[in-house]
This record gives C-alpha cells, sequence and structure tokens, in this order.
C-alpha cells in the first residue's frame, strides 16, 4: 500500500515554495503551507504568489517559525508525514547586515520544526545552500567536501541546519535530508537576485552594478529542475542524506549578463565594483551522488531559463 504523503511546506509565499507546493499538489499529495510573509522584499510578491496558490486550492497559513506551539498545532492538525523545510531568512548580505534576524530564523526556526517532527515522526526535507562550501577551492563542490569555512554567517547557519539535523537523525532515529540549492532562478523568483536586478535596471536603463569586476562564476540553476530534485527527496524519504542541486556548468558573470541582454535586447551600462564582503568567486555543483540516488538531471538551459524568466517579468509588472 502506497503511503499517503501530506506534506507541510514551510516559506510556501516564497520563491522555492511557491513552485514546490503546486507540483506536491498537482501530482495529488495533500499539501499545507506556513509562511510569515516578513518584509526581507516587497511582501506584495509573497501575497501573489499566495493568491496564485488560493486559485487552485491550495492553502497557506500565517505563523512565525520562532513560535513553537503554533508550529506544532498546525503540523498535529493537518496530520504531518512529511515537512518540506524551505523557509529561511536568504541572503549573504543580509546576515551581515542583520544577524541576529538570520540566526533566529535559520537556526532557531530550524530547530523548532526539526522538534515538531520529531514529535510526529514525520521525515524532514530541508533547504540548506551552496553557501556552505564558503572557502572551498576545489571545484566542482561535492557532498564529500570541507565544509566547516563558510564565507558569510548565512552559509554558516545553513552548515548548522546540516549538523543539527544529523545529530537529531543519530539520536532519534529521524529521517533527514538537506538540500544544497545553487543560485536557483525563474519566474517569480526573488527581487533580491542578480538576475531580478539586471532586468529591472537594463529595462529601466539604469547602470547595474557588477561586483568583482565580473570575474565571476556562478551554478545557476533553473527552478523546475530544482522542483524535480526536493519532489524525488520526499520521494526517496533517506535516513540521513545531503545533496547538490544544482545545473552542473559554472557560468561567468559577464556570459550571463550578456544572456540577458541579447533576451531583451538591449545592452546593459556596466558599473564595475570590487568583490562583495562575505561574497565567493565561484560556485559549481558535483551531481553525481543526486543523479545516481534521486535521478536528478538539470534539463533547462540558461538562455530559455532567462527567456522563461523574462516572459513572466513583463507580464507580471505590465
Amino acid at each position: 500500500m502506497i503511503e499517503e504523503k501530506r506534506i507541510f511546506l514551510t516559506g510556501a509565499a516564497g520563491f522555492i515554495g511557491f513552485h514546490a507546493i503546486q507540483a506536491f499538489h498537482k501530482r495529488g499529495d495533500r499539501v499545507i503551507g506556513y509562511d510569515n510573509f516578513n518584509g526581507y522584499y516587497d511582501p506584495a510578491l509573497k501575497e501573489a504568489r499566495v493568491q496564485e496558490l488560493k486559485k487552485i486550492g491550495i492553502e497557506v497559513i500565517r505563523g512565525d517559525l520562532c513560535d513553537q506551539e503554533k508550529l506544532d498545532s498546525e503540523m498535529t492538525e493537518f496530520g504531518t508525514t512529511h515537512v518540506v523545510h524551505l523557509a529561511a531568512q536568504p541572503g549573504v548580505r543580509s546576515s551581515l547586515e542583520n544577524p541576529q534576524a538570520c540566526v533566529k530564523s535559520n537556526e532557531e526556526g530550524f530547530v523548532n520544526v526539526i522538534e515538531s517532527c520529531r514529535k510526529l515522526n514525520a521525515k524532514l526535507i530541508y533547504a540548506s545552500s551552496s553557501s556552505v562550501y564558503g572557502l572551498n577551492k576545489k571545484v566542482p563542490f561535492s557532498e564529500e567536501d570541507r565544509t566547516d569555512q563558510p564565507a558569510s554567517l548565512y552559509g554558516a547557519t545553513k552548515k548548522s541546519n546540516e549538523v543539527t539535523a544529523h545529530s537529531y537523525s543519530h539520536v532519534y532515529g529521524m529521517h533527514v535530508t538537506g538540500l544544497r540549492f545553487f543560485t536557483v532562478y525563474g519566474p517569480w523568483g526573488r527581487p533580491d537576485m542578480a538576475y531580478y536586478l539586471f532586468t529591472k535596471a537594463i529595462m529601466n536603463g539604469d547602470p547595474i552594478k557588477v561586483f568583482n569586476h565580473g570575474k565571476m562564476k556562478r551554478d545557476f540553476t533553473y527552478i523546475d529542475d530544482v522542483v524535480d530534485g526536493i519532489v524525488a527527496a520526499v520521494d526517496l524519504g533517506a535516513e540521513c542524506e545531503i545533496f547538490n542541486l544544482g545545473n552542473h556548468k559554472s557560468i561567468e558573470l559577464g556570459t550571463f549578463i550578456e544572456t540577458i541582454e541579447n533576451t531583451l535586447g538591449k545592452k546593459a551600462e556596466k558599473k564595475m565594483l570590487p568583490m562583495q564582503l562575505g561574497d565567493v568567486v565561484e560556485t559549481y555543483a558535483d551531481i553525481e551522488h543526486s543523479r545516481a540516488e534521486l535521478g536528478f538531471e538539470p534539463k533547462v538551459s540558461i538562455e530559455e531559463g532567462i527567456q522563461k524568466f523574462i516572459d513572466w517579468y513583463k507580464s507580471y509588472y505590465k
């Protein structure tokens, strides 16, 4: 008999959560969302995402991860079997400017979520980040590599989640899976991300900020590919695992900007700047482990992904 999945998804009003909860709903899983709608970026975009979810019958509860009582109560009432924990205080820069908010959401919030899972014997699939690789020089980044040299507090909080999950798995026999996301982009994305800022600036004729004089590389991963990985991780229900979810291609920032320019048919005015605090020069995912265990295979090219994002952007902002 196939187990009915009742998936409690945190961060449902966020970019990745919004897409993931729809994928579970579409294939017939019972889902419910949880989000605190914080003001890190314009909450109007979060509200718009939730309106889209409402149209297809997905409920999103307003609640904070730091409210243990509410978390326990909502998860129990829903009969949760799986938690997909995507809520967090994102952003390397934000973690430097407001460290307390980052730690409260990403560490205290995480412990509350895993405690609720423990009480209900629910499986936990949670968002980690390529930021855990920090100052690692070896590329591509493999799950076996050192992750004890984070370049930012944000990366440190994500590493903290991984070791906390490992300890809960060891002590209580809980099923926990961490997913290290690599620069996820696409429609309904986060307005603080480079591709979003570049698109907005180029369309408005404003200059774009190019850090480290463009000598950066990122493993840009399209949202649909990441969602496939999340769904596969839920189905696998591993005892204690970590997976990279990246595109397995490291693209130079200059090439990335060129792709946006070509898609918009407009050149960017570039303002060259030094490296930002907490940033790293390159991210690049080794996905062999994810291929083997999750059947993970990214399908969307950067050209196709940027086209889809810009089509959405033009339609959303009229």
